[in-house]
């Protein structure tokens, strides 16, 4: 109850205070509080009933912008809450949005505490936000993204960047098994449907992993030593609660170990395409490398006629060496490739553990078995007298209801925590491994392009290394032909004629070398823009 009504209608204090709309919404404030979390805002200690007074002043003396306040021993100090507790089952990105609605209606100020207006105008605000799923792969952590559909896709940027804490530039998003590019004007409403199952994948650096359990494992009450029906219906009431909160996280850790599988597949073959790409890459600059090295060759036959032997000397040397590298470059690609391989063996390993795994169905049966000694107990407990059968059947139910919580707890603690603490090891040296593969592909591409583009000016030297031979030469037999003797003059003509079918046939080879070129890049591209990775059965 609101502070003004809890004086009156519980303390029974006489006053002359009317009552607002600040009633009705720190009443609203708290249900809501409730059904978020599964417990009140504010608890005195041994309860609101009981501790009436500490009650009223726990409501009273609630400073500005608290949600909650608890006190957990007797005369001691209140501990107030600015946050949803850890056992809040809402989103970090609806969190956000819930407690500052809260702390705006559960003020006992009426000047400060909010009117309708305001807190329709919040509440319709968070309702027209439209959710979309994502989940951080290397920090194994899933989140909800809140935003308006109407929204920029650079603002949804900036909300995953104050959930995840990865840095806008750093953030790479993949969808059902592709890359997801984005642009900063595109709006919100063209993102693809997500769900808990199907989320966005975010990739980030291993720098900014922090993955943990995202959890915390339930607390049961020690069992009843005595026999008592009306403590054994309670205890075995609650521990059906602790049970079915025991399942929810077997589920989530399920879904969590499937969503890291498939992304870290996903991202493998990611770089076994970039590898691809790679190795293409390194085969073009090993043909335009070739008809560079058959022009060199050519040229130089030519240097003793011209000024140019000293460069082309030079330039040759360059492109030898050129030539002596690019198979280190095609083992390196290659490593990179079979260290995938090994990854992905890994990762298929993992992923037919998950497939066996029966942990969610052995959960779901031994709370049923649970369930159905609660509803014993609940019968018991009606009955009030217990013959001498049912009172030692009542019994042997407790020691079975203990068994049950200890393979609870051993289900959860040895198959489902254990697996996914050693799935996360995994997935952090795999993401370790993968981004430096990635970092020197990448390195290795733009080496790439420059190489290229210096092999082309590099044609283009050739080609006007050839001008100014063959310029040379004609200026050369212009001068001599008067002079020279009509043997010598055949010979000139006829080492021109050759020297013209020569250039004319390598003409012919780097135009050829260049469509193919042309041809393999194009092809590349339509693959790169058109992946389709196959999936493991498995997942």
């Amino acid at each position: 109850l609101h502070p003004d009504m809890y004086e009156r209608a519980v303390l029974r204090k006489p006053h002359q205070k009317t009552y607002g709309v600040s009633v009705d919404l720190w009443s609203i404030g708290v249900t809501l509080y409730h059904s978020a979390t599964g417990s009140l805002p504010f608890t005195p200690f041994e309860g609101p009933r009981k501790n009436k007074l500490i009650m009223y002043k726990i409501t009273t003396e609630k400073p500005m912008g608290a949600i909650g306040g608890l006190q957990r021993v007797e005369g001691g100090p209140i501990e107030w809450s600015y946050h949803l507790p850890h056992s809040c089952q809402l989103s970090q990105g609806l969190k956000a949005l819930v407690v500052p609605v809260l702390a705006g209606i559960m003020e006992a100020d009426q000047e400060r505490c909010w009117g309708f207006d305001q807190f329709f105008t919040a509440t319709a605000d968070i309702l027209q936000r439209q959710p979309v799923h994502l989940f951080s792969l290397q920090q194994a952590v899933a989140h909800c993204i809140y935003i308006h559909h109407y929204n920029t896709v650079s603002m949804f940027f900036e909300e995953v960047a104050s959930q995840t804490g990865v840095g806008i530039q750093q953030q790479r998003l993949m969808y059902l098994g592709h890359d997801l590019p984005l642009e900063g004007n595109m709006k919100v409403v063209n993102l693809p449907s997500t769900s808990q199952t199907q989320p966005l994948i975010l990739l980030s650096p291993p720098a900014g992993a922090n993955a943990g359990l995202p959890f915390r494992e339930p607390e049961t009450s020690p069992v009843p030593p005595r026999f008592d029906l009306v403590a054994d219906y309670s205890f075995s009431k609650a521990t059906v609660g602790v049970v079915h909160q025991y399942k929810r996280i077997v589920q989530m850790l399920h879904t969590h170990r499937e969503l890291l599988l498939q992304g870290f597949y996903t991202y493998m073959m990611k770089l076994h395409q970039e590898c691809r790409e790679a190795i293409h890459r390194i085969a073009m600059i090993a043909m335009r490398l070739q008809s560079c090295l058959i022009a060199q060759h050519r040229v130089s036959k030519l240097a003793p006629y011209s000024s140019e032997g000293p460069t082309l000397a030079n330039n040759g040397q360059k492109l030898q060496l050129v030539h002596e590298h690019l198979p280190v470059y095609t083992a390196g690609i290659q490593d990179f490739h079979n260290r995938l391989e090994r990854l992905q063996i890994e990762q298929a390993k993992l992923a037919d553990t998950l497939a066996n795994d029966k942990s969610r169905q052995r959960m779901e049966m031994l709370l049923q078995k649970i369930t159905a000694i609660h509803q014993h107990y609940r019968k018991d407990r009606m009955t009030g007298k217990l013959a001498y059968n049912d009172e030692q059947i009542h019994k042997f139910e407790k020691i079975h209801l203990s068994s049950h919580i200890k393979k609870v707890k051993s289900v959860f603690r040895e198959e489902c925590v254990q697996r996914y603490k050693e799935l996360l090891a995994s997935t952090r040296a795999w993401s370790s491994t993968m981004m430096e593969i990635e970092t020197r592909l990448q390195d290795l591409g733009s080496f790439s392009t420059g190489l290229l583009a210096d092999l082309e000016m590099n044609e283009q030297h050739q080609n006007q290394a050839m001008g100014r031979v063959l310029h040379t030469l004609q200026s050369e037999r212009a001068e001599q032909q008067p002079g020279i003797a009509p043997k010598d003059r055949q010979q000139m003509v006829s080492r021109m004629h050759h020297l013209r079918e020569e250039m004319e046939l390598l003409v012919r080879e780097l135009q050829c070398n260049n469509n193919i070129i042309e041809s393999l890049g194009a092809v590349n591209s339509s693959a790169a823009l058109d992946p389709n990775p196959a999936r493991p059965s498995t997942l």
